[in-house]
């Protein structure tokens, strides 16, 4: 659970139950285990709609354990198990269904969450026949497609209406969580943010353990004494320190208070990833906070006529008010004009929407669109390869920034270059790109490249200054 959920480029199988220690694990392709589970679960007779819903299926139950840590956390060195009393059935070595191998390679980044939440639905299902339960009944499905249903309404008809299909979800490599090194005071980041955010809603049912607040990203004695508490209560040992065990029992522990691995998971929303804005921003604000706010203000009023056009200036002016109080009039929010945690949620998921619909080959001689998940070291996907050329065009006037090559993949170099982009440019050198990294990149290709800043995507009106 390190931020938005992604498709892991390889998945590890434990052929047989957890416990069982004579059971070998196989590590294969992702792509490869949604074939193989896909055709030992599923008729390739079948109709295509059923395929297609119990494959949406199938793909989320594995997502949320690997999103979970479900296995890692526990101790273990798998990611799921074949043993259906636990998990999906997968066997090792067997032939592929054709069908099935159609629909998996086109749908495999694909995913079913909750509307509100982040995480991967776990998509709980059974045959429907011989065993019954809570979540998709799979004979039920055919059933349902032979009636004409397609795929969203069977899956509607048995996770409820309230569910999305993430499309296009980024591939990246499936690294552990654990950040490598103890997390202790003086420490700070992203880390320190998840941790913090984790350790508040653990002790909403263990209030011995302190809350942290506010949630500042940095390690102080007050976070150093929630994690006692917490290493008290769970009988580790007791040093203020998210050493490795530490880390995976918080994980366990959340996971296991909000029933994220569970069909009845309570949501996790955008703000419990711990993104590090304040609660509200306000008229006469200023910094990249607001600047990000603007950026995704602009491109959702370039794709909603109701929301004012804005440029991205940084301050929180009286156009940024009246295009959030417009925002807040089309999704039902209180029309305040302020940017409270709920409005920013909103705001957020305006954007990823608008971001995953419009194609990434798209971008030629527009500027993309950040693709609305924050790009890090060890992702490897199409915007990361536009994040290297927009950078080693930009080094044509800033030697300082190093070249990269465009390979896609967000390497040790590539940080380094964002790195010194960020510090060149102003802003916070974490070596990530989120929403105003992106934005201040764009900018700067652009005057780079052609003299001029151009409007971020195919969307006129999207000023930078």
């Amino acid at each position: 659970m390190t931020g938005e959920p992604f498709i892991p480029e390889k998945i590890t199988v434990h052929l047989g139950a957890p416990d069982d220690r004579s059971a070998m694990n196989v590590t294969v392709n992702f792509v490869d285990y949604i074939k193989n589970v896909g055709s030992s679960e599923l008729y390739p007779t079948w109709p295509e709609s059923a395929l297609r819903a119990n494959l949406y299926a199938i793909i989320s139950f594995a997502l949320n354990r690997i999103y979970t840590e479900w296995y890692p956390s526990r101790g273990y060195d798998f990611d799921i198990t074949n043993d259906t009393r636990y998990d999906q059935y997968y066997v090792h070595g067997r032939d592929i269904f054709q069908p099935i191998s159609d629909i998996v390679d086109e749908i495999f980044n694909n995913y079913i969450r909750r509307q509100g939440s982040v995480e991967p639905l776990f998509a709980s299902y059974c045959d429907g026949v011989r065993t019954q339960c809570e979540g998709l009944k799979q004979w039920g499905t055919v059933d349902l497609a032979e009636q004409g249903y397609i795929p969203y309404r069977i899956l509607t008809y048995y996770y409820g209406d309230n569910i999305d299909i993430v499309q296009n979800a980024p591939v990246a490599p499936n690294i552990p969580s654990y950040p490598g090194t103890p997390i202790q005071i003086g420490s700070a980041g992203d880390n320190v943010i998840r941790i913090q955010t984790q350790l508040n809603r653990i002790a909403g049912n263990y209030p011995a353990i302190p809350k942290i607040e506010p949630v500042t990203g940095y390690v102080d004695t007050n976070t150093a004494d929630a994690v006692e508490a917490f290493q008290r209560i769970f009988n580790l040992p007791v040093t203020g320190v998210v050493d490795k065990a530490t880390w995976y029992k918080i994980n366990f522990i959340f996971t296991s208070v909000t029933q994220l691995a569970e069909l009845t998971s309570e949501g996790l929303t955008i703000s419990d990833l711990g993104l590090n804005l304040p609660k509200a921003l306000v008229m006469g604000d200023s910094g990249g906070n607001v600047r990000a706010l603007q950026y995704l203000l602009s491109v959702i009023g370039a794709y909603y006529d109701a929301v004012p056009p804005i440029s991205v200036t940084g301050t929180y002016d009286e156009a940024t008010a009246n295009a959030v109080s417009a925002f807040q009039q089309l999704y039902g929010l209180p029309r305040t004009g302020e940017t409270d945690s709920r409005t920013w949620e909103d705001i957020y998921r305006a954007y990823k929407g608008i971001a995953d619909s419009v194609p990434v080959s798209s971008f030629r001689e527009e500027i993309a669109l950040y693709p609305g998940v924050m790009q890090r070291e060890g992702m490897q996907n199409e915007y990361v390869r536009i994040l290297q050329q927009y950078l080693t065009e930009i080094h044509r006037e800033y030697p300082q920034i190093p070249q990269v090559s465009d390979t896609g993949y967000f390497g040790p170099v590539t940080k380094s270059a964002v790195t010194a982009f960020q510090r060149t440019f102003g802003l916070n050198p974490t070596g990530s790109v989120g929403a105003e990294t992106w934005s201040r990149i764009g900018e700067v290709y652009s005057r780079v490249k052609y003299g001029y800043v151009k409007p971020a995507g195919k969307f006129p009106g999207y000023t930078i200054r």
